[in-house]
């Protein structure tokens, strides 16, 4: 198992990658940023241990540690203990789930090596909002999504709020950079997909009249969604039927519909 370490000392210098998370929880070109990848609460720490990036250490209050004990067995990483209080003033905040861990981060494939494996991806344009695509990698592996490609003006899926929304799933399902866009979406479209802009638009087919084969589903922004350039270089566009008065979903719940309609073919 893990070497646990008790320790009441907030200045103590190995706790160091915990400290002050609202300022060090940034990529590494920003400023204070340590690129470090931070999993909250059993669940999500228990899939950090289990994934592919290197574990530097946990931190957690007794309780919380001792339900991880299976799944530190073999792991070579400190465990250290400490009470709520001592805790919160290291972190910066109080943080009710009781247990964080911090890993580095690891090589993300690239674009190509995800499409040649994929049968369904989702690709975004300006998802923005940390906890929407968070939530949107949660639905991606429930819901049989091979990867997550990301363009222009998407945030970070490592940044903390977005692993702690997505349960860990940003730490299994695949995601990489698509540059050039939208001209990168032809390297999608060489590996065989259709790529399925979705929008409200009039003129749009429903998702259950998409063909069979590999399909790209392309999602954009939380307030415009997604650009006239991105709908233009697509093959094709789709809708999600609603009500009559309501006019969009959240991108990570239309999302969810897409990913269910598109997966369960």
């Amino acid at each position: 198992m893990a070497q646990l370490i008790s320790t009441e000392d907030v200045a103590d210098p190995r706790l160091d990658d915990f400290r002050e998370l609202s300022t060090a929880d940034r990529r590494p070109d920003r400023p204070g940023g340590r690129g470090l990848v931070i999993a909250e609460g059993t669940v999500v720490v228990r899939r950090l241990l289990a994934s592919d990036y290197p574990v530097r250490a946990v931190l957690g209050v007794a309780r919380r540690v001792e339900e991880l004990a299976g799944d530190l067995t073999g792991i070579d990483v400190p465990a250290y203990v400490t009470s709520a209080d001592v805790m919160a003033r290291v972190v910066g905040f109080h943080l009710n789930r009781g247990v964080l861990a911090v890993a580095d981060r690891a090589p993300q494939p690239d674009a190509a090596g995800i499409l040649a494996r994929s049968r369904v991806v989702a690709v975004l344009e300006g998802v923005g909002d940390h906890e929407n695509l968070g939530a949107l990698f949660r639905n991606a592996a429930a819901l049989g999504v091979d990867g997550v490609l990301l363009g222009p003006g998407c945030a970070d899926p490592l940044y903390r709020r977005s692993v702690r929304v997505s349960m860990g799933n940003v730490l299994r399902v695949p995601f990489a950079a698509l540059p050039d866009w939208p001209e990168g979406l032809q390297l999608v479209r060489r590996h065989g997909f259709r790529i399925a802009a979705l929008t409200p638009r009039a003129d749009s087919i429903t998702l259950r009249e998409i063909g069979p084969g590999k399909v790209a589903l392309l999602l954009g922004s939380e307030g415009p969604g997604l650009t006239q350039e991105a709908i233009a270089a697509a093959d094709v566009a789709v809708r999600i039927p609603m009500t009559e008065g309501v006019d969009s979903l959240n991108v990570a719940t239309a999302a969810a519909i897409a990913f269910y309609e598109v997966s369960g073919r």
